[in-house]
């Protein structure tokens, strides 16, 4: 068994699992998400308001569903309870961003301006005109979204110019050095 699969994940108030045909459904206030399961993997709660997965032993494969699909639907918890939110920077002269309807336009230093369509369910909202918050029930939609951006002007090692996320960590490079005199 799983270490992680063995963990029980404790339900808010406010969060209802159920069990339908092969999926998990996970209503909260800030919406509702499904997964699908493979043949096998069961959830139960007890009357302390702790779920717990449990994975059925002769199926393989054992171990890595069993903690995968626990911390699967403990996201999906955490997403209609609280949701999710990633930063984006953007750092250069002349950087910046704006929603327009259900599109985000970058001025990133191309020469033209390059416009992404926003997914359905996230809500984008730009900062100062250099700060992107992406906000979403769904953590896969919303790292993937904040990848995308990020992915159209990666940070360059040489100044640091680009998109990175909030507490990203740029390592600079040194650059070219100054021939000698005698050279």
């Amino acid at each position: 068994m799983s270490r992680l699969g063995k963990s029980p994940i404790v339900l808010p108030k406010n969060v209802e699992v159920k069990t339908q045909d092969g999926q998990f459904v996970v209503k909260g206030p800030k919406g509702t998400l499904s997964f699908v399961a493979i043949p096998g993997v069961s959830v139960e709660i007890d009357n302390e308001n702790r779920l717990f997965v449990s994975c059925d032993e002769k199926l393989q494969p054992k171990k890595t569903t069993h903690g995968l699909y626990r911390a699967t639907i403990n996201n999906m918890i955490i997403g209609v309870s609280a949701g999710f939110e990633k930063k984006l920077l953007l750092i250069g002269v002349g950087y910046r961003a704006a929603v327009q309807g259900q599109k985000i336009d970058l001025q990133i230093g191309y020469s033209h301006p390059t416009q992404i369509e926003i997914p359905k369910g996230l809500a984008v909202e730009v900062d100062k005109s250099t700060t992107i918050i992406i906000k979403g029930i769904d953590k896969q939609v919303v790292g993937q979204f904040a990848a995308t951006i990020r992915a159209t002007r990666p940070p360059e090692p040489y100044k640091g110019k680009g998109i990175r996320y909030e507490k990203e960590f740029v390592r600079k490079k040194a650059g070219k050095a100054a021939k000698g005199k005698g050279a």
